[in-house]
């Protein structure tokens, strides 16, 4: 640990996180920020790194992006960590060149899979659930390294096709009744873990948007056009045709990048933008361009709260401003209130649990270094001795929690304790 994370330096930023938000936040601190580097990543032979998610030993395209982009801001004390985010990159961009559908990956061709009837036999898939936000989080993670590196080399041979391959999957999907090959079968009676309609999902009509099988959580969209999810993907390819002005030199991409972008944009504008008699004008979660619309927000990165921190809209939006009422009120249906905690959970867990992954995001998109303590103490507070930060609690009994080890929440627990030094994860450009 001490080559690519000095302990000396664990040491003062957990005596600077102690100062601010006491004892019992430091030592979680101290804990989480050291498991990710030492017991996530596999370096191989190429350089590339796999990472596994904490107690499910497959890698997210996601996840990973979430569980290492907190260690940007620690480049300048720790430089050998730069080397290794890179190689995160170079797995995650591999990853989209072998199948840009799956969201996440063995590391090679083992075998291992989440359920074994799935309509897939590609032996280096965990699982196939396409969602949108995978191919756009490994995007906005090579954009964020090269800004803090100042290094082009960062981003790998792969990156350039990689992207070339999510722009046309993304403009594929605007079309996906008429033109996806994608489907996802799953021998289960769980509407949450299958498509419907032999796996080709519930019916959409062309909004503009791009289609996503499948939620942030992993559970399947009850309409096509996850809204947090396109908003974010827009931003994504405004990195997309960042990188191909000033690093492939490919006029073509950036163009067809910057073209995309506008159109997500506009189809959220037209279809995902909903009156509410309370709220006023929100964002909506998700859409189906048939009026079929769903008011909520999920605990998962990208959400509807969590889009500030994505880069995909200013904190004083004031779409987003009343949005996030709408999200943090009991119109959310995941939205729970309990003795022990307040915040937003997930249908993906049990009733009445809260995530606090998002009650840190919650805190991050607050401006408030108050609520920041707040939060990171209420995190502390509800690990039920552990030391861990779990993927969801209820919230009237935090004894009863999910996944021993849940690496993500590890690493936004962190972010949100760095906040308190003046470290921020930004997206200015």
């Amino acid at each position: 640990m001490d080559e690519l994370l000095p302990k000396t330096l664990v040491d003062d930023l957990t005596v600077e996180v102690t100062r601010h938000a006491g004892e019992r936040v430091g030592t979680l601190f101290a804990r989480a920020l050291r498991e990710t580097v030492e017991r996530t990543p596999t370096v191989r032979e190429d350089g590339s790194v796999f990472v596994v998610t904490g107690d499910i030993p497959a890698m997210w395209l996601r996840d990973s992006t979430a569980q290492w982009q907190t260690y940007l801001l620690l480049l300048d004390r720790a430089p050998a960590l730069t080397d290794v985010i890179a190689g995160v990159l170079k797995t995650q961009f591999a990853s989209i060149r072998h199948d840009a559908y799956a969201n996440a990956f063995n590391d090679g061709p083992t075998g291992a899979c989440h359920e074994p009837g799935d309509n897939t036999d590609d032996p280096r898939l965990w699982e196939r659930k396409y969602e949108v936000d995978s191919l756009a989080f490994p995007v906005l993670l090579a954009h964020r390294l090269r800004r803090a590196t100042g290094r082009d080399d960062v981003l790998g041979a792969d990156a350039a096709p990689a992207m070339r391959r999510i722009v046309d999957l993304w403009r594929l999907e605007q079309d996906h009744e008429q033109r996806s090959p994608y489907r996802f079968v799953r021998p289960t009676p769980l509407r949450s873990e299958t498509l419907q309609r032999d796996g080709l999902g519930t019916p959409v009509a062309r909004t503009g948007m791009t289609w996503s099988g499948f939620r942030p959580s992993d559970d399947a969209c009850e309409y096509g056009y996850n809204v947090p999810a396109n908003l974010f993907a827009a931003r994504a390819l405004d990195h997309v045709a960042t990188a191909a002005r000033e690093v492939f030199d490919d006029p073509a991409l950036a163009r067809d990048a910057r073209q995309l972008a506008a159109e997500l944009r506009e189809g959220v504008a037209r279809h995902g933008v909903v009156e509410h008699p309370e709220h006023g004008r929100v964002w909506a979660y998700e859409v189906d361009g048939l009026g079929g619309v769903l008011l909520a927000d999920d605990a998962n990165m990208p959400s509807l709260l969590s889009l500030p921190l994505l880069g995909a809209c200013a904190a004083d939006d004031p779409l987003y401003v009343t949005t996030r009422r709408l999200v943090l009120s009991e119109t959310n249906p995941w939205f729970h209130r309990g003795t022990a905690a307040t915040g937003i959970g997930s249908p993906h867990t049990p009733d009445r649990y809260v995530w606090p992954i998002a009650l840190c995001v919650q805190a991050l998109t607050s401006g408030s270094e108050r609520e920041a303590v707040r939060m990171l103490q209420l995190v502390a507070d509800t690990d039920d001795g552990t030391l861990h930060v779990h993927e969801g609690f209820h919230v009237d009994d935090p004894s009863r929690w999910t996944r021993e080890w849940f690496s993500w929440a590890d690493s936004t627990f962190c972010e949100l304790a760095l906040s308190l030094l003046g470290l921020r994860v930004t997206d200015l450009d």
